[in-house]
């Protein structure tokens, strides 16, 4: 049967579906269920390190391999700077931004460097909304404890805390931008539920919150006037001779040259890993994403944390194949769209946890209860018409936009029909550890968003990743600008990836790869 065919299995068992109720999973079912189908528990899919801040620890071997990895940078270089910042932020999706933005208002003196072009990042791309304890019967305890729950009681409570206390002024201040946030008729917030929350707290702009922030936080890095290094590719950071971070070296991709920027702190903003592929999977991460700034915090001295899970979104396009991987909002389930198998069966909770819903949709195709496609690929349904049914018809077209628009590009009307969905490589739960202001390991080398770990655990909830970049893209901005104002620059040396080396070599060399990889592997590759 075709595409087509298949789908009316999902349509004929609506009206039974309707009427189901589908209890969350116990702990000890949702662990035993996650043990066995989750990715990260693919023990052959991880290795452990062979020295650096986490010998000895596992991750996966295409970021183990990456971490290992040797510098582009040989021979001597000239430090000379080109460029010269209090605050050299490297990075220029969400959280780069805010650290740009409140270090300049600070008095900072910043620049703010990305390797494509500003805005061009993850954070333009999410859709589901962002948590933020603003209903009445809500509160940022109850934030607290669904986060803990969602990240099996691994999150870094201190960095928690901060995150959901300070998340009701981070609405206040992107309101104050500019961000048009979805309204009820008398004018407060709309809220909805999220995957794995016990309150509704996600804001929402439709279903294209992380577009909506991104604009207005680009529009304002302009406005202010904020020095921009777009195309610039940072290769190696730099260190004085006590070991704390002094600036940062690029490539300019536009030249292939080398820039040289001396700074008082850096900001390391510079997203996910998702464009590794791991495991072989699809994808929803941006062009960049090729986890930079592990890799240049891990050669400074920096400790990673919790650096063996990842998040695979449940809801990743599986049919056309010009969309596999990209992101079929979670609002959908959280408006009520239901998951549906092969034979017409709903078989989880739709509003559980990610790592949850995620394990049962790969156990369904494992065991034999996925359609396939004719390209070979294997999904579950989303039955996306379901929302008219309950909500009356327009509801799709009104709540989505954005995602009706981008299946109509292939003559799929998802208010019409269901579509086929199935995990997507979408976040890495860890990454540099942090303290409550963003600062790593090393001195006056902070890490914001994505890049930074431990604030989610070992499974991040829907909604948290935009607070998170708000939040600790502020406190990053604002220490490090503060900090700088009774600073002197520091040397400009390489004597950390000297010292990198040495111990690389104690242990049989690099991995013989260069990193970062800047570009994802299966591009034409810059010279």
């Amino acid at each position: 049967m075709d595409i087509h065919e298949l789908q009316q299995i999902v349509h004929k068992t609506r009206d039974a579906r309707r009427k189901q109720t589908f209890p969350r999973l116990s702990p000890a079912d949702r662990d035993q269920l996650i043990h066995k189908h989750h990715p990260d528990f693919r023990a052959s899919a991880y290795r452990p390190l062979r020295f650096g801040p986490n010998e000895g620890e596992k991750t996966v071997i295409e970021l183990a391999t990456l971490l290992e990895g040797d510098s582009a940078l040989n021979g001597q270089v000239d430090l000379t700077p080109q460029y010269q910042a209090d605050v050299l932020v490297i990075g220029g999706g969400g959280a780069g931004c805010a650290a740009a933005l409140h270090a300049h208002e600070a008095g900072a003196k910043v620049i703010l460097a990305t390797k494509l072009r500003l805005g061009d990042s993850n954070s333009v791309m999410a859709q589901g909304g962002m948590q933020i304890s603003v209903a009445p019967e809500d509160s940022p305890v109850t934030h607290f404890i669904d986060t803990l729950k969602g990240g099996h009681m691994q999150n870094d409570h201190d960095l928690l805390k901060v995150m959901v206390e300070e998340g009701p002024s981070i609405a206040k201040w992107l309101i104050g931008l500019g961000v048009l946030f979805d309204r009820q008729a008398d004018g407060n917030l709309h809220v909805k539920k999220g995957g794995g929350s016990s309150k509704p707290r996600l804001v929402t702009c439709s279903d294209y919150t992380g577009l909506e922030i991104m604009r207005v936080l680009k529009d304002e890095v302009i406005n202010q006037k904020i020095q921009l290094l777009e195309f610039a590719a940072a290769i190696e950071l730099l260190s004085d001779d006590e070991g704390n971070c002094t600036g940062a070296i690029f490539k300019d991709l536009d030249n292939h040259r080398h820039v040289v920027v001396a700074a008082k702190s850096v900001i390391l903003a510079t997203g996910g890993i998702g464009r590794l592929h791991i495991q072989g999977f699809p994808t929803s991460n941006h062009y960049g994403a090729t986890g930079d700034g592990l890799c240049l915090a891990y050669r400074m001295g920096a400790k990673l944390a919790h650096i063996d899970t990842f998040q695979y979104h449940p809801s990743g396009a599986v049919y056309p194949e010009q969309l596999i991987g990209a992101l079929v909002t979670e609002g959908i389930r959280s408006d009520g769209g239901q998951l549906v198998n092969a034979q017409g069966e709903r078989f989880v909770n739709e509003l559980d946890t990610r790592d949850v819903v995620s394990s049962s949709i790969i156990r369904e195709c494992e065991e034999g209860r996925g359609i396939r496609t004719t390209a070979g690929r294997v999904g579950v349904w989303l039955d996306t018409p379901l929302l008219d049914a309950e909500h009356g018809a327009g509801t799709v077209e009104k709540h989505f936009p954005a995602m009706m628009l981008q299946f109509e590009r292939f003559g799929i009307d998802i208010s019409k029909d269901p579509v086929l969905i199935y995990p997507t490589l979408h976040y890495q739960n860890g990454g540099v550890r942090i303290d409550t202001n963003s600062e790593t390991g090393v001195k006056n080398l902070f890490v914001a968003g994505e890049a930074s770990g431990g604030l989610h655990g070992r499974n991040r909830l829907m909604g948290n990743s935009l607070l998170d970049l708000m939040v600790f893209g502020k406190r990053s901005g604002l220490t490090a600008a503060t900090r700088t104002g009774s600073m002197k620059q520091g040397k400009l040396t390489l004597k950390h990836l000297e010292r990198f080396r040495v111990e690389a070599k104690k242990h049989g060399n690099s991995s013989g790869v260069i990193s970062p990889m800047v570009l994802p592997a299966y591009t034409r590759k810059v010279s």
